[in-house]
């Protein structure tokens, strides 16, 4: 009995002090004046599904919406590395990738939309080491976009020379495959930050 009650002593003692000595003091300074940088981005963008070595791979799908006219059906949750490149070949010069994830959330089979979250990170030049974030809904569009046809997606933050990054990246598709769901695009990508 003597045990128990010591027990219970220590375990009210042990839960009183938290508030007493457990709160958190911090102090607020005022930052000096901060300029804003813009930066222009333009490069090409590779999302290879298909193939010996793709740069996307399906990493989840539910069996309901299973659809095999679809190369990328209702619901799939889809893993990337993408390539970015100076030009539209695959073969370019890259400078970087995009890593993340999208899901497809078109019903359509005919129809790709998604919403994307990605890391597009610089391997060489200027920007080595930064990285910009997206995390957008990729807009409704045909699996083979015709060249006119721009997509807009917001950047919601960014590291390195992109820290604390805002702004937007207009996608338009150079080529596309609607049969393996390969597609090159043109990214054009404008960054607000310090």
């Amino acid at each position: 009995m003597g045990t128990q009650m010591v027990f219970a002593w220590a375990m009210i003692f042990c839960l009183a002090i938290p508030p007493v000595y457990g709160q958190y003091y911090s102090k607020t300074i005022k930052a000096g004046a901060r300029v804003e940088k813009m930066t222009r981005l333009p490069f090409f963008y590779h999302d290879i599904p298909s193939g010996k070595d793709p740069t996307t791979l399906l990493i989840a799908q539910a069996n309901i919406t299973q659809d095999f006219f679809s190369p990328s059906p209702y619901g799939s949750l889809y893993s990337m590395d993408d390539p970015l490149t100076l030009g539209p070949e695959r073969t370019s010069k890259m400078v970087g990738n995009a890593q993340g994830l999208y899901i497809a959330l078109s019903r359509d089979p005919t129809k790709f939309t998604a919403v994307t979250y990605a890391d597009f990170a610089f391997t060489t030049g200027k920007f080595k080491g930064s990285s910009f974030s997206l995390f957008s809904r990729y807009p409704l569009t045909d699996f083979v976009p015709g060249p006119d046809i721009i997509r807009e997606m917001a950047i919601v933050g960014g590291t390195g020379a992109f820290r604390m990054a805002t702004g937007f990246a207009l996608f338009r598709a150079t080529s596309s495959n609607a049969k393996t769901g390969d597609a090159s695009l043109e990214v054009d990508v404008t960054l607000y930050h310090y």
